[in-house]
C-alpha cells in the first residue's frame, strides 16, 4: 500500500483570489514503512506573499524567483502521487490550491490523479473530540519532537505529519489498546482499518492443572447459589 504524505505552503488563503502555491513537499510510506523517497518543490508564484502568509512560511518572492513555475514541474508532481492515497492535515485547504495549479497547468484535478484523498485532521478530531488536533497539538501528545519547527515548511511538516499519521493508526495493525485521559482509545476507531486476520493470533489453551482449578472454583458458586451456577447451567443447555 502506498502512501503519500502531502503539505503545501502558498502565498496567501484563498486561488480565487489569485493566491498561489509556494512550496508543496511529499513524503512516501510503503506498506506504514517510510521510504526516503521523497519529492519537495519550491515555486515561483509570479507575486508577493501576503504578509501573514510570509510571517508563516517565510519564503520571499525574491527566493521563489529563481525555482520553477508549478507548469514546469506539473507531471513530476503528477508521476510521484498518481495511484496513491494522499493524506493531507486540513485536506479541503491544500486540494483547493492543488486543483488551481493543475487547472492552470492544463492537467487533471487532484482527486482524480490520487488513489484516495485521506484528512489527517478530521481523522484526528474523530479519534481525540473536543482536543486540540492542530499539527503542533499532536506532535505533542504522542511525543514527537517539533522543537526545531519555527517556521512552517511544507517538507519538514510532512515528516512530523508522517510520524503523526504512524502514532496516530498504530491499532489499526496491532491488538494494543493506549488510553488517553479520560478512558477514550487512542488506537482503534475503525476508520480506514485493515481487516482482521484471525490467523496471527496465538492460541493459548488450558492445562490440566487450570481445567482442575476452574472446576474446583464452579463447585464453589453451585454451593454458594444452592443450585449449578449459570455457566453449568448453560453448558447443559447447550449439550
Amino acid at each position: 500500500m502506498r502512501q503519500i504524505i502531502l503539505d503545501t505552503e502558498t502565498t496567501g488563503l484563498d486561488p480565487s483570489q489569485g493566491h498561489r502555491m509556494v512550496e508543496v513537499a511529499c513524503v512516501e510510506m510503503l506498506n506504514r514503512g517510510l521510504t526516503g523517497r521523497h519529492l519537495h518543490m519550491y515555486l515561483n508564484p509570479d507575486r508577493d506573499s501576503d504578509p501573514e502568509a510570509l510571517a508563516i512560511h517565510g519564503l520571499t518572492t525574491k527566493f521563489l524567483s529563481e525555482h520553477p513555475r508549478f507548469e514546469d514541474v506539473a507531471d513530476e508532481f503528477i508521476d510521484y502521487v498518481k495511484g496513491a492515497e494522499v493524506i493531507i492535515h486540513n485536506a479541503a485547504f491544500d486540494k483547493k490550491f492543488l486543483n488551481a495549479e493543475l487547472k492552470r497547468a492544463g492537467k487533471p484535478s487532484f482527486d482524480s490523479l490520487c488513489g484516495k484523498i485521506t484528512d489527517s485532521l478530521l481523522f484526528a478530531r474523530e479519534l481525540h473530540p473536543g482536543k486540540r488536533n492542530s499539527l503542533d497539538a499532536l506532535c505533542e501528545r504522542y511525543g514527537i519532537s517539533n522543537a526545531h519547527r519555527t517556521l512552517h515548511g511544507a517538507l519538514l511538516d510532512s515528516e512530523l505529519l508522517a510520524e503523526v499519521w504512524l502514532a496516530m493508526t498504530r491499532g489499526q495493525d496491532a491488538l494494543i489498546m493506549d488510553f488517553e485521559e479520560g478512558g477514550a482509545s487512542s488506537g482503534l476507531n475503525g476508520l480506514g482499518s485493515q481487516a482482521f486476520d484471525a490467523t496471527r493470533l496465538r492460541v493459548l489453551l488450558a492445562t490440566a492443572e487450570e481445567l482442575q482449578a476452574h472446576e474446583e472454583y464452579l463447585d464453589g458458586l453451585d454451593k454458594a447459589a444452592g443450585q449449578p451456577c449459570l455457566w453449568r447451567a448453560q453448558a447443559a443447555a447447550d449439550a
